[in-house]
């Protein structure tokens, strides 16, 4: 089994659709994890209770009422009944395959990291789980769903004891997750990556729930003490620099050169291509100069 903990916003409106339908997600698992419901916003504890699932509403936060990640992860240690836990966004849609890969990467190690990539998706509305509900949710996934990047990390799986020692991040702020990360290859842990097998789905949502919005969560003082923390550059840390990964057809296979060869090709776009779009544009060398047309 393992214990899955989040700490959800309040239930309401968008946000809280999106919500009931990824613990919906979690609870349909099989084998069915533990899961475990942090902290006192709107309708977390009515949520918990109605879906038979655990409760802890203390969690300890900053003067803004942001709750840490020291805290939340202490609690959840103490508490989960697994020895293999899941930290998780509660946005966050977790099919089955995702599951069964899951299980088959936790027997062959001991120590582990375990992320995956999220595809971003609109959804607004209550999703209907019925026995077809994953067929035609990966249908609307393949037709409308975006690959959000290697620095989009929602899920990390990992035995109890990894993390020992975790700062006082500012939870929803920049870098508390790519920090993840950090901490297991400088402790020597492997971080196996399973996006090829299986991605996790992101529900997108606006962020009028933070004072301030998007732009306090990427640059206010929040993300400016998180960064502190983080003790590196910007994105040093994040699915580029995973050891392993999980391919579809269920092998582990060893990363190599992921980085380099990210920075070698990201380097030769904006030498050859972001930089050149005027000189095309002058020329009409721009797919949008020469593309064919039939009205």
């Amino acid at each position: 089994m393992v214990s899955i903990f989040s700490i959800p916003k309040a239930f309401k409106g968008h946000i809280g659709t999106i919500q009931r339908n990824a613990i919906t997600s979690w609870m349909l698992l099989r084998p069915r994890p533990e899961i475990i419901l942090f902290g006192n916003d709107a309708g977390t504890a009515e949520v918990a209770n109605e879906l038979g699932l655990r409760h802890i509403p203390e969690i300890a936060s900053n003067e803004y009422g942001t709750p840490l990640l020291n805290d939340l992860f202490r609690q959840a240690e103490l508490n989960a009944a697994s020895a293999t836990m899941c930290y998780i966004n509660a946005d966050i849609l977790v099919l089955s395959d995702f599951w069964r890969f899951l299980a088959r990467s936790v027997e062959n190690m001991k120590k582990f990291l375990i992320v995956s990539e999220r595809i971003s998706l609109d959804v607004i509305e209550v999703l209907r789980f019925d026995r077809d509900w994953e067929v035609r949710f990966k249908q609307r996934v393949q037709e409308s769903g975006v690959r959000a990047g290697h620095m989009a990390i929602d899920i990390f799986v990992f035995p109890k004891g990894t993390y020992p020692r975790v700062p006082d991040f500012y939870i929803g702020r920049t870098f508390f997750d790519q920090w993840l990360i950090k901490a297991a290859r400088e402790n020597g842990i492997p971080v196996m990556d399973l996006s090829r097998a299986a991605a996790v789905i992101h529900q997108n949502h606006d962020y009028k729930h933070v004072a301030g919005g998007a732009d306090w969560i990427w640059k206010g003082k929040e993300a400016e003490h998180n960064l502190r923390l983080y003790d590196a550059p910007p994105h040093s840390f994040t699915l580029l620099d995973c050891t392993h990964e999980l391919t579809a057809d269920g092998s582990i296979k060893r990363i190599w050169l992921r980085r380099p060869l990210y920075d070698f090709r990201h380097t030769l776009w904006e030498m050859f291509v972001h930089r050149t779009v005027g000189v095309r544009d002058k020329l009409k060398l721009r797919k949008k100069f020469w593309r064919v047309t039939h009205d």
